[in-house]
């Protein structure tokens, strides 16, 4: 229960919803065990009169005792039928309470788990796997909602139900009583003992959901891959492997679990046996009615299904504690990018890099080293570098997905870490490497980057991308809908399309991360060709492995394993004829062969 105990605020919050919940709970208790009592003064009745109305026999008044017999148990009957009635419409009020009250919580969490996944950091993403993340936001929560709902009705019916039936049962016939719940603590020390068992195959059983939703999300999101290497029937039986290894936990717990109901109604039935037995004896010693010995038997019968419920209960409350577990984990990760004075600011869009040494938390990977340079407001800055050189990160430091190691980027001035996270990044067009678009129209991706893009500044953004005439050619032009991941556009296109997402935002910083990769030397030059309108007035960062997007810039950073290698502008590091130079020969060279 430890680990639940994190409900207890959505508990309180709706505790009007449980206080009312448990009322209708006792009063449905109620309207369960009155009808016992009516069996009881029934069959007395019957019993008691039985040898009077024999001895009327060929009398008339024999058949007006009848008649008022057959009145009473009418009557009787009547009152019992209206009890169950009653009873049935507040166990609907129950439900309207406490499975309400647990649908909402189940609201509640998971908008609250996943407002919190929004604000963890990009390393908490790199450490854990899209699959993992949405079982826990989807399986482990509705695992805890059953907690929240039957399992809290059904407890609470049983403890209501025994605190009221229990003393009353005592009342009537100590002995009786004791004979009725022998059976009960034999089954309490057999839950204990299994429930253990339960617990831990549950969590097994978790994690193995977690490996099989993961592998089915990177299976479906790279089935391209998948069907270019022909590796549907590898995929399949990887996936059966998987499957079968979640199949064999989940057949281990049902066995364990398969204990319990026979466990239990094996006991149940010793106490009516028991019942009997002992009430048998009293009977004949004149100490007890036949009506106490049916009274007993509907309230062993009555405790049947709580009783037999505190098994599948416990199981409930096992596995929504082993999900709940794996909630609070996510739960209390923290986000380390926070703002330490939370500036809020327009920017001018001044870059300083000053000694900056960065280290991947999650591999161990030294990606910077000792990197200082400047950007001034407006200007613009390429760098360039092999694959693995550390270009990307730089970016990531500028709009803070991560802090640096060592050193310190500073904006305008004032320390990055100075400024609100949010403020701050929602100044800065990004373009990453690694195209995504949403499974939405194409209007919708492009004005995806501010609330405030209307049809004017798509279009702006979608000519300035150079996709505009690519748009038009489809059949419902910005309407079209890319499909998952903006699969159904070329490479260049989605690339376009994302540059043009980051400008309609009418960002002070623009970074372009390798956004021309996927285009050919004619598509870049026409694009780039189209940034020289855009990057006027706002700071720009080209990050690019081709000397060709170099051009454009003010100053060019080259990188090499971490490391500032040189800079300066395009003229400059072609004197020095270094690496720069190197690099744009090859290049160059390798343009003219494929022109001819």
């Amino acid at each position: 229960m430890k680990e639940l105990s994190y409900l207890n605020k959505y508990l309180w919050k709706y505790k009007y919803h449980l206080a009312l919940g448990i009322l209708f709970i006792i009063i449905s208790n109620i309207f369960q065990i009155i009808p016992a009592q009516l069996v009881r003064y029934a069959l007395d009745l019957v019993g008691d009169n039985i040898l009077i109305y024999k001895s009327f026999q060929n009398l008339e008044l024999q058949q007006s005792m009848y008649e008022t017999f057959a009145l009473s148990i009418l009557i009787y009957g009547g009152i019992i039928l209206l009890m169950a009635l009653l009873r049935g419409a507040f166990l609907f009020m129950v439900r309207q309470t406490i499975i309400v009250m647990s649908r909402l919580v189940e609201y509640d969490l998971k908008n609250e788990i996943y407002s919190h996944y929004q604000s963890l950091p990009l390393s908490f993403y790199r450490r854990n796997n899209t699959g993992d993340l949405m079982n826990r936001i989807s399986e482990d929560v509705s695992k805890v909602r059953m907690y929240l709902g039957p399992s809290i009705m059904y407890g609470l019916s049983l403890i209501t139900l025994f605190a009221m039936l229990i003393p009353y049962m005592f009342s009537i016939n100590v002995e009786l009583t004791m004979y009725a719940l022998i059976p009960l603590p034999i089954l309490s020390v057999s839950i204990y003992y299994v429930n253990n068992i339960i617990n831990k195959r549950s969590e097994e059983i978790q994690i193995s959901q977690s490996g099989l939703s993961t592998y089915v999300q990177e299976a479906f999101s790279g089935i391209r891959v998948l069907k270019s290497f022909t590796r549907e029937n590898d995929s399949i039986n990887k996936f059966a492997i998987e499957s079968n290894d979640y199949k064999e936990k989940s057949l281990d717990l049902t066995r364990v679990q398969a204990l319990f109901f026979p466990l239990i109604m094996a006991l149940i039935g010793l106490s009516t046996i028991l019942t009997i037995y002992a009430g048998s004896a009293q009977v004949i010693e004149g100490t007890l009615t036949f009506g106490n010995i049916a009274e007993f038997i509907i309230y062993v019968n009555l405790l049947t299904w709580p009783v037999t419920s505190l098994g599948w209960v416990s199981s409930i409350i096992q596995r929504a504690a082993a999900s709940q577990k794996r909630l609070n984990e996510f739960l209390k990760t923290k986000n380390d990018i926070v703002s330490s004075e939370g500036i809020k600011k327009e920017l001018d869009g001044k870059i300083e890099f000053k000694d900056v040494g960065f280290v991947y938390p999650d591999s161990g990977i030294e990606a910077l080293k000792d990197i200082t340079f400047s950007v001034n407001p407006g200007e613009s800055l390429a760098i360039i570098g092999t694959t693995g050189s550390g270009k990307s990160t730089i970016a990531n430091l500028i709009s803070r997905m991560y802090d640096t190691t060592s050193g310190e980027v500073k904006i305008d001035g004032e320390t990055i870490d100075k400024y609100d996270v949010v403020g701050l990044r929602s100044q800065i067009g990004y373009v990453p490497q690694d195209v995504f678009l949403f499974s939405d129209t194409i209007f919708n991706n492009i004005a995806f980057g501010s609330d405030e893009s209307d049809e004017e500044t798509v279009i702006k953004a979608a000519k300035d991308a150079d996709v505009y005439g690519n748009i038009m050619d489809f059949p419902n032009g910005f309407n079209t809908r890319v499909g998952e991941r903006g699969i159904t556009l070329s490479g260049g296109q989605k690339q376009r399309v994302s540059i043009a997402r980051a400008v309609a935002r009418n960002p002070k910083i623009l970074m372009l991360d390798d956004a021309l990769s996927a285009v050919d030397m004619k598509t870049e030059n026409t694009i780039l060709n189209s940034m020289k309108k855009i990057m006027k007035g706002r700071t720009t960062i080209i990050i690019s492995h081709r000397v060709s997007s170099a051009k454009l810039a003010d100053k060019i950073v080259v990188l090499d394993d971490g490391q500032i290698v040189e800079k300066g502008t395009h003229d400059e590091l072609m004197a020095i004829n270094g690496s720069y130079k190197e690099l744009y020969d090859k290049q160059m060279s390798a343009e003219e062969y494929l022109e001819e």
